[in-house]
């Protein structure tokens, strides 16, 4: 080896250097160096370990004295760090290559470091013994552990639970137990878990012995599942169940904590039999309903939060672990809503009042029409009975018609009350949906939210007067046969007027079927028998039409012949829905001529 710093001193350039070097040794004395050099190498074949000093570092070579022709290379990735690389420190190293030609030796820190770290582990462990080391990277099957030579840990051996992702622990140290050494091809396997499982069985027995309700307990998250969180306690696992990580609604305990992460719980329940220990982190703080019904008094306007959204309604947080439930029915006096997203959104804040609480429970009912009046206490003042209104027709149904006074407030006209004498089988028969209609204010019903109307209200009720004024029993009248049934046939004498030929009152002899007689359409003379206002109806005749008629033909009797007059036959007030439904009449009797002898 050249030492410079005295070729410096002595003032010598490196030609002049060779030069005098070659004074001094001769062509014999070189080639003799030259075998002794060549013989020192040979005997150290590469696959040695070398003891050498580090010279200097030239860019990423670092030069090594190993004590042969020439000095050694080294590259710098092989140190751990910068720092290592200092002049003057002895390191080990194998020798890898040597080039003659060249001078060049190359040699590997590294591989020297693993074949002393393999020789340390083999003289100085075997299977069942702990190690420590860092875990380097991740590998197919599980990871690399350096505990001074890369040992394989299984991802099966990593934790006592599914770890989840275990490039996590890349870059940790970890204790593991030695598994399995395999001498001829240099390989070993080590497990995390197996220490893991022999350390809490340790300690597993010392909890179930100290552990008892309403203990607070120190614990770290192992793993989360959607129904709860597994806490580590030192030996024993616990659930969290996700009903008790919060007092609030929580969708996800990720939401609460985190994995690794170490929380005290309180201790709810304990199976020493089983060895099953149930954890609370909500029962830490009190339960927020326990002065709910002081907070949140019956009648009170607060503020809250929409965080669900359902068909039936929304669910309101008033505070965290207080949720109220504002029904649909309840979001609003007048509009018709099929859905609750038609006047609320997730996370919209709003105005609330309290209608119901329920502590045991633990529910609040909530109200957002309850925040603005009632538009129904005015439609009581505003429309009161009698009060003639303009109306909309909205819908129908077989029973009446749905009208709009004004938005929101509705009114229903029953199907009984579109006409004084006409019978409807459907509303439609009368109104059009859109129609504009005036009706009259029948009743109001504020709590059922109800207002019943009337058309026919709007004129007076022919029945009382004009119908019993203009047919009076025994005038003959003319009217048209409207419909027939198996009892009779229906006349028309007006417009929406019907009266009732019973079967009895078509003619003297007996009729199986009024078709025998009559039929649509037909143009009768009718003798009016009856008119019941009460009970809306009006009984015909048309055999005692013909009876008069008979008599006005017949000649006049003599002074000392008397006739008998016919007698007719008693009318009932029964009768079907739309008419008189008469009894049989009784046969007239026969016409006799009287003659006084």
């Amino acid at each position: 080896m050249v030492d410079r710093n005295l070729v410096n001193k002595l003032g010598l350039s490196d030609a002049k250097l060779e030069e005098q070097i070659g004074e001094m040794f001769g062509d014999m004395e070189n080639q003799y160096l030259e075998q002794m050099l060549q013989k020192k190498v040979d005997s150290r074949l590469p696959g040695t370990i070398l003891k050498g000093t580090i010279v200097s570092q030239i860019g990423n070579d670092v030069i090594v004295e190993v004590g042969l022709k020439s000095e050694g290379v080294v590259d710098a990735g092989e140190f751990g760090s910068p720092d290592e690389i200092a002049p003057g420190r002895e390191i080990e190293v194998l020798l890898e290559d040597t080039d003659s030609d060249g001078g060049l030796i190359l040699l590997s820190k590294r591989k020297a470091d693993t074949i002393r770290g393999w020789e340390h582990i083999i003289n100085t462990k075997q299977e069942g013994d702990v190690v420590s080391g860092k875990v380097i990277r991740r590998i197919k099957g599980g990871l690399l552990v350096d505990i001074g030579v890369p040992v394989f840990l299984p991802a099966s051996q990593v934790d006592i639970r599914k770890p989840g992702d275990i490039s996590r622990f890349i870059g940790k140290d970890v204790e593991c137990k030695i598994l399995k050494i395999d001498v001829e091809n240099r390989n070993i396997v080590v497990s995390r878990r197996k220490l893991i499982e022999e350390e809490r069985r340790a300690s597993k027995e010392k909890i179930l012995n100290e552990i008892e309700v309403g203990q607070l307990r120190k614990g770290i998250v192992k793993n989360i599942a959607d129904f709860g969180v597994f806490v580590d306690l030192g030996g024993l696992d616990g659930l969290l169940h996700i009903s008790d990580l919060s007092w609030g609604r929580i969708s996800h305990p990720s939401e609460v904590v985190d994995l690794d992460q170490e929380i005290e719980c309180v201790v709810i329940g304990v199976d020493k039999e089983s060895e099953k220990i149930s954890l609370g982190l909500k029962q830490k703080s009190p339960s927020p309903w326990e002065s709910v019904e002081t907070k949140y008094p019956v009648g009170a306007k607060v503020k809250g939060k929409v965080v669900n959204v359902m068909n039936y309604g929304v669910f309101v947080r008033l505070e965290d672990g207080i949720e109220g439930l504002v029904h649909i029915s309840e979001m609003s006096w007048t509009r018709r809503l099929s859905h609750p997203g038609e006047m609320v959104n997730l996370g919209d804040e709003i105005d609330v009042v309290v209608l119901n609480v329920n502590k045991e429970k633990q529910e609040i009912s909530l109200g957002i029409k309850q925040t603005e009046q009632n538009p129904w206490e005015l439609a009581a003042r505003k429309y009161p009975p009698g009060t003639v209104v303009t109306a909309n027709v909205r819908s129908m149904t077989n029973f009446g018609a749905f009208v709009e006074i004004e938005p929101g407030i509705d009114g229903m006209v029953h199907i009984s009350d579109l006409s004084w004498t006409r019978k409807f089988g459907h509303p439609s028969e009368a109104l059009e949906k859109g129609q504009e209609v005036k009706c009259v204010v029948l009743e109001v019903n504020e709590a059922k939210q109800r207002i019943s109307l009337g058309i026919k209200q709007m004129t007076e009720d022919p029945w009382i007067r004009a119908i019993p004024e203009k047919y009076i029993p025994g005038h003959i009248i003319k009217g048209k046969i409207a419909k027939l049934t198996n009892f009779g046939a229906f006349v028309e004498l007006e417009p929406d007027l019907e009266g009732l030929l019973h079967i009895s009152e078509l003619a003297d002899h007996k009729i199986d079927k009024p078709q025998d007689v009559v039929k649509p359409d037909d143009e009768v003379e009718v003798k009016i028998l009856k008119v019941d206002p009460e009970a809306r109806k009006i009984g015909l005749s048309l055999r005692r039409v013909q009876w008069a008629q008979e008599e006005h033909a017949a000649p006049a009797p003599s002074s000392k012949v008397q006739p008998v007059a016919r007698e007719e036959s008693s009318y009932p007030s029964g009768g079907d829905t739309l008419g008189i439904t008469l009894r049989s009449a009784k046969p007239a009797p026969e016409k006799k001529d009287g003659a006084e002898g």
